[in-house]
């Protein structure tokens, strides 16, 4: 996603970027600050990890799957990056997968592959708000968060744990989102995601998604390795525990393809 544990108390003195101390009103601070964020995520080139996501019930039951997650990054600004996740246990659903073509105000392109059935099934523009695989992620969770997708407000500033994070108010701009509008707290040191409120199309508080373990790759990119979604209405919880990254690891777009969906192993 577009998304070293630094510890750092709530004295510590930031030193925010021109664009974002000059900007006036709520709405331009807003835009600054994702700006920002998304700057510091450009040129990774691609990425492959692999991951375990564990599913847990209102009982608090629990069950495992095991993934591989490839991202290729589209310079393009007004386009989104392609990605493709990939189950490879448990046995039931090996070869199970999912490809996205994020993009910005049109709807996303995503194919599921269902090796059962061996078929390709193309996740309609509609039901991109759906459970992805019975977790508590979206289909629209999955795909790239690209930084045109939204509307942003600045709130307020607040600590966040031991850090100082800055809170937005993201309004999807995108068709059929199951979201009328999500919270983010953006620590002000990195401009990583720590939270993100989900609100769903009542209006009425749906999810609430925690990063944490933060670690930085060829010495500019941070990503979590543990992300926590909990649904506040049913009590459903996903976590996804992250590997190691690789970064340019020479992926194309041809590995990005539907025929290929059909020759993953």
């Amino acid at each position: 996603m577009k998304f070293f544990v630094l510890i750092l108390t709530a004295v510590t003195v930031f030193a925010l970027p021109a664009v974002i101390k000059a900007a006036e009103g709520s709405v331009a601070k807003g835009e600054a600050i994702a700006r920002e964020w998304d700057s510091r995520n450009r040129g990774f080139g691609d990425t492959r990890v692999t991951l375990k996501m564990i599913l847990e019930n209102r009982r608090g039951q629990t069950s495992e799957r095991q993934m591989r997650i490839y991202i290729l990054e589209v310079p393009d600004e007004n386009d989104g990056d392609k990605s493709l996740v990939i189950f490879d246990q448990p046995r039931d659903i090996k070869g199970t997968a999912l490809l996205s073509y994020a993009h910005i105000l049109k709807p996303d392109d995503q194919w599921l592959y269902l090796p059962a059935l061996k078929r390709i099934k193309r996740i309609s523009s509609s039901n991109k708000s759906g459970p992805f695989m019975g977790s508590e992620f979206a289909y629209e969770d999955i795909s790239s968060q690209e930084l045109k997708k939204y509307a942003y407000k600045w709130l307020r500033d607040e600590p966040c744990g031991v850090l100082q994070c800055f809170v937005l108010e993201q309004r999807p701009l995108y068709k059929n989102s199951g979201y009328t509008r999500q919270v983010a707290w953006y620590d002000k040191s990195e401009y990583r995601p720590q939270r993100i409120d989900y609100y769903d199309r009542k209006n009425s508080l749906l999810k609430i998604l925690t990063f944490s373990d933060y670690r930085q790759y060829l010495g500019k990119y941070w990503r979590s390795h543990d992300l926590y979604m909990v649904n506040q209405q049913t009590g459903k919880k996903t976590r996804l525990v992250y590997e190691k990254y690789k970064f340019r690891s020479g992926l194309k777009d041809r590995d990005f393809t539907q025929n290929r969906l059909k020759r993953i192993r």
